[in-house]
C-alpha cells in the first residue's frame, strides 16, 4: 500500500425522522462521555472505544443468519459485510494494544460494558434494524473525527509518532518503514467505509435512496472475500 486512503470527512447523514435524531442523540451523549473521559488519550480511547466498535457488526451478522435460515432466503452479502466489519474493528484493537497498553480501569470498564453494550445492541437490532444500523453509521462519524484529531495529535508533535506494528504491518500491507500515522489513515479509512455501509443499510431498509457513493473497500478485506 503506496497512496493514502482518501477520506470524506464532510459526509454526514442530517437526521430524517424520530429514530434517526435518536440514533444521533445518543452518539452525540456518548462522544460527551469519551471526550471527558479520555480527553487526547487518543490511543487509549481507541483501545475502550473499538471493543465496542466490534459488537455491532457481529449482532448484525448473527440476527441476519439467523432470520436468513428461518426464511431460506439470500441475504444480498449482508452477512458477510457485516462479519468483515467485526473483524475489521478487532483488528483495530489488536494494534492499539501494542501502541497504549490499557490501564487497569480501561480493562474494568470494558469488562463492565462488553455485555451491556452487546445485550442492548442485540434489542434494538431486533426492534429496528434500520435504527441500529443508523447508530453505526453516526459512531463510525464519530470515529472518523476522532482519528482525524488523533492525525493532528501526530502531525503537531503532541503524540510520538511511533513505528507501526507488525501486525498492523502485516493486516494492512504496510512496508516495514510504516509509522503510526500511517496506521491511523488506514484505520480512518476503515472507519469510513463502514460508515458509509451502515447509512446505507439503514437507508435501504428505510426505502431511501442512498446519498452518494460509499468509501472505497478497503484493500486489506479484498483477499479474505476473493478466498471466499
Amino acid at each position: 500500500m503506496n497512496e493514502t486512503p482518501f477520506v470524506d470527512l464532510a459526509v454526514h447523514h442530517s437526521p430524517r425522522d424520530l429514530r434517526d435524531k435518536f440514533a444521533l442523540g445518543f452518539t452525540k451523549a456518548l462522544r460527551f462521555c469519551a471526550d471527558t473521559f479520555f480527553a487526547k488519550r487518543y490511543g487509549h480511547r481507541a483501545i475502550v472505544l473499538e471493543t465496542v466498535a466490534a459488537v455491532p457488526g457481529m449482532v448484525g451478522a448473527t440476527i441476519n443468519h439467523l432470520k436468513c435460515l428461518r426464511r431460506m432466503c439470500d441475504d444480498a452479502g449482508w452477512i458477510r459485510t457485516l462479519m468483515e466489519e467485526a473483524e475489521n474493528e478487532r483488528m483495530h484493537l489488536m494494534t492499539f494494544i501494542e501502541v497504549a497498553q490499557p490501564t487497569l480501569f480501561e480493562r474494568l470498564v470494558i469488562l463492565a460494558v462488553q455485555w451491556v453494550i452487546y445485550l442492548s445492541f442485540f434489542a434494538l437490532y431486533l426492534v429496528s434494524a434500520r435504527t441500529a444500523h443508523r447508530l453505526v453509521g453516526y459512531f463510525e462519524e464519530e470515529a472518523v473525527i476522532s482519528y482525524t484529531l488523533y492525525l493532528k495529535e501526530i502531525d503537531e508533535g503532541r503524540s510520538p509518532n511511533l513505528p507501526a506494528p507488525e501486525i498492523a504491518r502485516r493486516y494492512w500491507k504496510l512496508p516495514d518503514s510504516a509509522t503510526l500515522r500511517d496506521v491511523v489513515l488506514v484505520v480512518r479509512a476503515d472507519e469510513a467505509h463502514h460508515r458509509d455501509i451502515n447509512h446505507g443499510f439503514a437507508s435501504q431498509l428505510a426505502g431511501l435512496e442512498p446519498v452518494g457513493l460509499p468509501a472505497r473497500y478497503p484493500e486489506h478485506a479484498a483477499d479474505t472475500r476473493a478466498a471466499a
